[in-house]
């Protein structure tokens, strides 16, 4: 976990950003009504999080560089015995203080009373807009309450500046502690899909290997899956955020599933595609081994200096080069990437950042232009081939193949780590494990 120094250290961080006379104001996520009276599991705003480790709703962050009484004030809910005993613990402003590290701190309730005296006098604020509609009215009407009262002396704020823009960047490199949390979600996640794998057969459902994984993840202590697991048999492989999962797996069918848990508020993001009975089709090999082949170059160009979009680019050479190989693109190979051609069968990004959020924070563009890689950034690295089932312009035999790999990589000073290089992508690795789990099965 966490530990408040950590928290501390990134307020500092930030604080030190803001310009002189500031404030800087977060809010907490709300709780989202599931049905009726029925709450989805509570999870904090990652950005939250990132600064203080809170963890309850209701909740509003307040950063004031210089201020005598203390920089770091939260505003939470009070302590209350009989909601406590429905809801649980509640630490209220004392244990904000002792807890987590707060300066100072004060009831939700008094926020009205409290909040415009720490806004008046202050010449920026750093504030998010948008996220919060109800907080976006609140906080406008305390500041026209204090331009209403210039006249007497009051001092609102002359400028409102975006947060996220300070804050999305400092998230955007993780730290040592950051870096020990993902790998942890690296080697859940990982584990996760090896039992899928030796779990696999026909006639069981999609549901079934996402209960596996699920199962997997709350084993290993980690809270939640970072995002809806995606399993999908057969032509279901070919839509890209398919979370339906209820159809029979078939034999000689392919299974792809993209899964990975959230530790402690870090996700890992991996796919794997795999045959259902263990073995892959020459059809199946073939698709495979140029999604593979695709894979592997890119990350071996996801290295500091290298600009962001590069491993995107190389996945599109190598994808459309192998599609021109096994007669499903007809032409020149530098003609139809200009053209777009691949995008029949390639259609999304070859990844995207990862960190507190499964599709992480952070600028991919500077000044217009892609951002150079950096140590400390983690990215995904996540090629695929999709023949829709329907694609009468290709071979029956390739019809309804889908097929995505996907690794969560580290960039170093040293190269490329490969978080997530736990779980087996080749076809005889794949292969050698589930017929460990197919033997079991059989015996």
């Amino acid at each position: 976990m966490i530990k408040n120094k950590e928290f501390a250290r990134r307020r500092r961080d930030l604080m030190a950003m803001m310009e002189k006379n500031s404030i800087a104001i977060v809010t907490a996520a709300p709780e989202r009504v599931r049905s009726r009276d029925t709450y989805f599991p509570y999870r904090q705003d990652s950005d939250f999080h990132y600064l203080s480790g809170f963890p309850e709703p209701e909740a509003v962050l307040v950063l004031i560089p210089g201020r005598a009484h203390g920089e770091f004030v939260l505003f939470c809910r009070d302590r209350d015995r009989d909601r406590e005993i429905w809801d649980g613990y509640r630490a209220g402003p004392t244990g904000a203080c002792k807890d987590y590290g707060a300066d100072d701190a004060f009831p939700i309730t008094d926020i009205d009373e409290i909040l415009p005296g720490l806004l008046e006098g202050r010449e920026r604020v750093y504030y998010a807009v948008g996220k919060d509609r109800d907080f976006d009215q609140s906080l406008m009407d305390w500041v026209n309450d204090i331009r209403g009262r210039a006249r007497s002396g009051a001092v609102p704020p002359g400028e409102f500046i975006d947060l996220d823009h300070l804050l999305h960047e400092m998230r955007l490199f993780k730290k040592p502690a950051e870096l020990t949390l993902m790998r942890k979600a690296s080697r859940i996640s990982a584990a996760a899909h090896c039992r899928a794998m030796k779990t696999a057969r026909s006639g069981i459902s999609e549901y079934h290997l996402q209960a596996e994984i699920e199962h997997q993840f709350a084993m290993d202590g980690a809270s939640f899956p970072a995002y809806s697991s995606i399993v999908g048999g057969g032509k279901n492989a070919c839509v890209l955020h398919y979370v339906v999962n209820d159809s029979v797996l078939k034999d000689g069918d392919l299974v792809l599933i993209d899964a990975g848990c959230e530790y402690h508020h870090y996700a890992a993001d991996i796919t794997r595609t795999f045959p259902v009975n263990g073995i892959f089709t020459s059809a199946q090999k073939a698709i495979y081994e140029l999604v593979l082949n695709a894979q592997l170059a890119a990350i071996d160009v996801v290295q500091a200096g290298r600009h962001w979009d590069e491993p995107h680019q190389v996945t599109i050479e190598v994808i459309t080069a192998g599609l021109v190989d096994l007669g499903l693109l007809k032409g020149n190979v530098s003609k139809l990437i200009d053209k777009g051609a691949y995008r029949d069968f390639y259609m999304h990004r070859a990844g995207h950042w990862l960190g507190m959020d499964v599709h992480d924070v952070g600028d991919y563009k500077v000044d217009n232009e892609w951002r150079l890689l950096e140590p400390g950034m983690v990215m995904t690295v996540e090629p695929g081939i999709y023949i829709a089932p329907d694609n009468t312009k290709v071979a029956k035999k390739w019809r309804g193949i889908g097929i995505r790999i996907e690794d969560d990589v580290l960039i170093t000073r040293k190269g490329p780590e490969v978080l997530t290089a736990g779980v087996p992508k080749t076809i005889a690795d794949i292969e050698a494990l589930m017929a460990k789990g197919q033997g079991a099965k059989t015996a």
